[in-house]
């Protein structure tokens, strides 16, 4: 088990993945491990991070996504930072961040850009929309206090990094990392970071608009699955509203003259009100899913905290040796 993991997905990263290796190397403690894991580039950012002193490793399944589930499963550490290897983010938050995991017991410490330097240095200014939009969207949606959603720069704990389940396939996958934490009471820290743009020659790899379609595609879907009482309570809000809204008229030319005319808006009401319970009690019945699983995730930690101090002991005993 490594003491620290510092984890860096690539895709064609040759013009900046030096300096980001090295700087990293730099200021991890000892038995730090310095991961690029390339993503099928076209270019020379395997050798080049192999040269500069990372373990490299291969992921053959497009998308950032497929990486870091890749590397969540092969690696053990106490602790983990993700960072890209665009240069983006400064190594020197890195030894706070790794103090938050190690001393304070710190689940996810997320490496705020949007508190400090972000929209200034960043060039793209729909990007800049986004990460507020998306930032706004989660923390009402989910009642939390996330300052920055989108970023690329975290440490994890041994627990958090086994137990999240990784389902995303692409850049989504930091939308997904903050509602897992969220949901399951994880504890939460930011560290404010300076975030520079990208050197000139780099270029991003996230798409504004279909990226960020599908990133709030994935804001939907979470809310629907983590809080089905919520989405499904709503929908059914909705519906029972503008049953009881087409219905009153009806009702009161019913009242005044004895007759129905309009049949067919009855009919209408009495299924879209059909509808409307149903839709309430199928949150209910997922609300009361999501329960058991939640005991279940506990327990599972519970059995991450055991094969964590046996980890650890086993470290212990090769370093005796």
């Amino acid at each position: 088990m490594d003491k620290v993991a510092v984890l860096i997905p690539c895709y064609n990263e040759a013009k900046t993945i030096e300096k980001v290796v090295t700087d990293y190397l730099k200021v991890l403690p000892e038995g730090g491990v310095v991961y690029v894991y390339d993503n099928n580039s076209t270019d020379d950012t395997a050798k080049i991070a192999e040269k500069a002193g990372a373990v490299v490793r291969q992921e053959h399944q497009q998308g950032k996504g497929n990486v870091i589930r890749r590397m969540f499963r092969e690696i053990d550490a106490e602790c983990y930072i993700m960072v890209d290897g665009d240069d983006t983010y400064p190594a020197e938050n890195a030894p706070e961040m790794i103090k938050k995991v190690l001393e304070n017991k710190v689940d996810m410490v997320v490496g705020d850009r949007l508190s400090s330097t972000y929209f200034t240095e960043n060039k793209r200014p729909f990007h800049n929309f986004g990460n507020s939009l998306v930032r706004k969207s989660i923390n009402t949606l989910f009642k939390s206090d996330i300052k920055d959603i989108m970023t690329g720069y975290r440490a994890f704990s041994f627990q958090f990094v086994k137990s999240f389940p990784v389902l995303s396939k692409g850049f989504e996958i930091e939308t997904e990392m903050s509602i897992h934490a969220v949901n399951t009471n994880m504890h939460i820290d930011n560290v404010v970071i300076d975030y520079r743009d990208r050197p000139a020659g780099s270029e991003s790899k996230l798409n504004t608009f279909s990226d960020g379609f599908k990133v709030l595609k994935t804001i939907l879907k979470l809310f629907r699955n983590y809080k089905p009482m919520a989405f499904f309570g709503a929908i059914s809000a909705v519906l029972m509203i503008l049953a009881v809204a087409f219905f009153i008229p009806v009702f009161i030319q019913y009242l005044q003259t004895g007759l129905v005319p309009n049949f067919p808006t009855l009919i209408v009401c009495g299924f879209t009100a059909v509808s409307a319970i149903q839709s309430f009690f199928a949150g209910l019945t997922l609300q009361t899913m999501c329960q058991k699983n939640r005991q279940d995730f506990e327990m599972n930690l519970i059995r991450l905290d055991e094969r964590y101090k046996q980890l650890k002991e086993k470290e212990e005993e090769k370093s005796a040796e």
